[in-house]
């Protein structure tokens, strides 16, 4: 099933931990992928390896609490085996704060519920990831549970953050999970006009059957990165063209493109170089019919 809904969270784990996973969305995991070894490197109050224990199924769980760091610590050489699946339940943005609050006294520099802000978040989220897929065998699955966040009228979606930060080739299944009796369901939010956020998505990730080293891993995901910024870019240059009539000299290219995308020209002190190399690298949709002037090809 690639929707899940789970009003019970099961006699699994402590209710008491906020932000527990129903034990019933392991259960099915593990009903449609047959692991025979399964490890949580996020295991908070040990759900999902008492539903493997349940089911027979041999398991490990890993927590920043119990002293493992999945920023700073390789889960493989914790564990000492590959898993055939390999699942973490983050915490994510600052909703439920884990150290210094559900356990310890003190908050961690590491926690993922402390993070500094979203980017923060993303990055270290990706560290993780890549952590979890190398303790992962050739041909079994790694993944994460992880939802949405809107606040202060800002959508922040955490998965698609993941989902655009792993190798694309190796995703598996994208499954919606519903939530139930969350916090923000028993608040009052005046005129949103918008549906409040009630799910979660189990992403799953399979690691490839041939052997691929680490470091060419993380060249694929630089050309991935590369890629996408190189797209974005194309697009930005054409939206500003179409909104100067699909003809402009390079001047006033530029302004329009500061005044649409000003966050990006922020970010990269050499984005005019950035925009004429867009314009000369990609004849099929940028034509110059005079020197310094520009227009879109099928105005030609």
């Amino acid at each position: 099933m690639s929707i899940l809904s789970f009003p019970d969270r099961g006699h699994w784990g402590k209710s008491s931990w906020r932000g527990n996973c129903s034990g019933h969305v392991y259960a099915d995991l593990f009903k449609q992928i047959k692991p025979s070894f399964f490890i949580d490197p996020m295991v908070g109050s040990g759900t999902s390896v008492e539903v493997a224990a349940e089911m027979g199924i041999e398991s490990i769980g890993l927590d920043l609490h119990s002293g493992f760091n999945i920023l700073r610590d390789s889960i493989l050489e914790a564990t000492k085996r590959e898993a055939d699946l390999c699942v973490s339940h983050p915490p994510y943005g600052n909703m439920i704060l884990y150290s210094g609050n559900v356990w310890g006294k003190e908050s961690h520099p590491d926690d993922l519920s402390h993070c500094a802000s979203d980017e923060d978040f993303h990055c270290k989220m990706q560290v993780a990831l890549l952590n979890q897929r190398e303790a992962t065998r050739a041909g079994g699955l790694y993944g994460t549970i992880i939802g949405d966040w809107r606040r202060q009228g800002r959508y922040t979606s955490y998965q698609a953050e993941c989902i655009a930060r792993m190798p694309s080739d190796e995703l598996a299944a994208v499954i919606i999970k519903a939530q139930h009796n969350t916090m923000s369901g028993a608040k009052s939010y005046g005129k949103m006009g918008l549906p409040l956020i009630t799910h979660e998505y189990v992403v799953l990730w399979r690691k490839p059957k041939q052997m691929v080293s680490f470091l060419s891993t993380l060249a694929t995901l630089a050309r991935e990165q590369n890629a996408r910024l190189s797209g974005t870019w194309l697009s930005i240059v054409r939206a500003a063209l179409m909104a100067t009539g699909s003809k402009a000299s390079l001047t006033d290219l530029y302004d329009a493109i500061s005044e649409k995308a000003p966050d990006k020209m922020a970010k990269n002190p050499n984005w005019r170089a950035k925009v004429r190399q867009t314009v000369n690298s990609n004849p099929d949709i940028f034509r110059s019919s005079q020197r310094g002037v520009w227009e879109t090809a099928q105005a030609a």
